[in-house]
């Protein structure tokens, strides 16, 4: 690879890494083509990026971004799991891949700024994402209103129930 395609790649991994608000750093050894294939995309369905990464280049890139944070951990054949919406889904996905797998490894990662390890990784892929925690909050919010609606109608069902049962008995 040539000094100003590095220097490219370099560029747009930090641009990368600026942007990202959730990166988990996993380490892989003897995975098969069949297998990353569908490791990347169930990663793509939950809108994450996975990058296979040269560490030097991984590790220029990081300087001065979050991930910088975790650049001692590029060592030997790792790839990155990126995501610019939801911190939680690459942690989701990538513990849940893991669990049957004994060739990928989940180092580290940077959520939101902050350096977490392999157990925070674990207790992060058990909080609920961030599509689920929008619909617990929008059942939050219409709670009220389906209980005051249902509040409203009851006198005139009862009132309907009461003469139906006086017509049924005439």
């Amino acid at each position: 690879m040539l000094k100003s395609e590095k220097e490219i790649l370099i560029k747009e991994l930090s641009d990368k890494f600026t942007r990202a608000k959730g990166v988990i750093l996993a380490e892989f050894n003897k995975l098969d083509v069949d297998t990353v294939n569908k490791l990347r995309k169930k990663l793509r369905d939950g809108g994450v990026e996975w990058k296979v990464l040269k560490n030097t280049l991984a590790r220029r890139a990081a300087k001065g971004t979050s991930v910088e944070k975790i650049s001692d951990d590029f060592v030997g054949p790792v790839a990155l799991a990126i995501s610019y919406d939801d911190v939680v889904a690459p942690a989701k996905i990538l513990a849940a891949f893991v669990k049957d797998l004994e060739t990928v490894k989940i180092r580290s990662g940077v959520v939101q700024g902050q350096k977490i390890d392999k157990a925070g990784v674990q207790a992060l892929a058990k909080l609920p994402g961030l599509n689920e925690l929008r619909s617990t909050i929008l059942g939050m919010i219409n709670q009220p209103a389906t209980k005051l609606l249902r509040t409203i109608k009851e006198p005139s069902a009862a009132l309907v129930r009461v003469i139906k049962a006086k017509s049924e008995k005439a």
